[in-house]
């Protein structure tokens, strides 16, 4: 090897593949520490499984909730500054209702999906998730029938005794089991999941004010990254996260990038995209998964599994909203396959945590496939170059189904 062939090789071996990553959570009204400490554990997880080096450390400087990156894969050094785009406390906000306001929700929200006739279209694709959507109906109003009869059964009783004691104890009664029921909603999620979906039903599919508002700062924040001295620029989208990134990174190309920039990559995980874009109102979601399915400034990879049931597995989101324009290149739909990246004994333990397992795409598997998420937001490849050459899933889903299909 001549000089200034070696001189290269060494170049190659001490040079860092710096990243910028920017996770957008889905519905989730928890502090971003969640995922810095999941991150943490699941990624010491991974690098124990998959034989590399992988560290956390402070975020450096002030700005949004993050933290750093340092890792070594396959002989490569990277480092990654990850942040959170957090809308949390508007999550919170949501999800301040009262007891009576929640119930007004879901009447609302179940007229928003069956007098639309999304309900039954969505029942097409996936079962999953719209069983996820009928559980916290279904739960609620058994909570409240419980109530009833507790108030009722009680409120007899105290009749016995007076009259006006019935009319005061019955209600009273009814309303203190709902808190109840409330209360102890972190076993079984059925307020939390109400709240999620009367939020992006509540305007038929159309994105509220504060939401719109919160989108345009985590734009501008993505749009300084690009303008910095960076191989990638990683966009990350779990869950309800992923329909905002769409629109993020379809205002953000809109408005023209910068010429000379890294490479523009956007993950979207269990994504839950035609909950909102198969309603009618959602013209700027159809409209933005349109343009952004064409556009050759990114590379857009979509990852779920049949074993999540609170996503739409192997749903092309585009496709299956009927938005899908000629020339439409993303995304690359392909499967974290549960069943086969973890091993039996860690898939009977994890089978039935529906909620736990929407955020296996986040975590570490025993057993790992081409999906990693620690090499994709710490490793030193480029999601484009990770995923070059990999054919889609065959089993992915593209029929549309959409029942509204206007844009704008």
């Amino acid at each position: 090897m001549d000089r200034p062939q070696a001189d290269s090789a060494r170049l190659a071996e001490t040079r860092v593949f710096r990243r910028r990553v920017f996770y957008i959570p889905g519905y989730d009204p928890f502090h971003p520490r969640r995922y810095r400490e999941l991150y943490r554990k699941e990624g010491q997880a991974q690098a124990q499984v998959s034989g590399y080096e992988l560290g956390l450390r402070p975020r450096r400087g002030s700005g949004p909730y993050g933290w750093s990156a340092t890792a070594t894969m396959d002989g490569a050094r990277a480092e990654a500054e990850v942040e959170v785009l957090v809308w949390a406390d508007i999550v919170k906000g949501s999800m301040s209702a009262g007891i009576a306001a929640t119930y007004l929700q879901l009447v609302r929200t179940a007229w928003a999906y069956i007098g639309s006739g999304a309900l039954f279209r969505l029942m097409r694709l996936r079962k999953g998730p719209m069983i996820a959507a009928l559980y916290p109906i279904v739960f609620l109003l058994a909570q409240l029938a419980v109530a009833l009869l507790a108030g009722w059964g009680i409120g007899r009783l105290a009749g016995l005794i007076h009259p006006l004691a019935g009319w005061a104890v019955g209600p009273a009664l009814v309303w203190l089991v709902l808190r109840g029921f409330r209360r102890w909603d972190n076993k079984v999620f059925a307020w939390y999941l109400m709240h999620d979906y009367a939020y992006s039903a509540q305007d038929g599919g159309a994105n509220p004010p504060e939401l719109e508002a919160r989108m345009v700062a985590f734009r501008q924040q993505i749009a300084v990254a690009l303008a910095e001295d960076v191989d990638e620029v990683l966009v990350v989208g779990h869950s309800s996260g992923a329909h905002l990134g769409v629109s993020i990174l379809a205002d953000l190309i809109r408005a023209g990038l910068p010429e000379r920039r890294p490479a523009l990559g956007f993950l979207t995980l269990g994504q839950v995209v035609p909950m909102v874009s198969f309603l009618p109102k959602a013209r700027r979601l159809r409209g933005d998964l349109a343009y952004l399915s064409a556009r050759d400034e990114l590379t857009w990879v979509d990852v779920t599994a049949p074993g999540d049931g609170c996503a739409f597995a192997l749903c092309d989101p585009v496709a299956v909203t009927g938005v899908a324009p000629e020339g439409k290149r993303w995304p690359l739909v392909i499967s974290a396959a549960f069943t086969q990246t973890l091993s039996p004994a860690r898939w009977k333990e994890l089978r039935w945590r529906f909620f736990r397992l929407h955020f296996q795409y986040l975590c570490a598997f025993d057993r790992p496939g081409d999906y990693d998420y620690f090499r994709l937001t710490a490793g030193p490849q480029t999601l484009a170059a990770r995923y070059a050459g990999r054919a889609a899933s065959k089993s992915r889903i593209e029929t549309p189904l959409s029942g509204y299909r206007t844009t704008g």
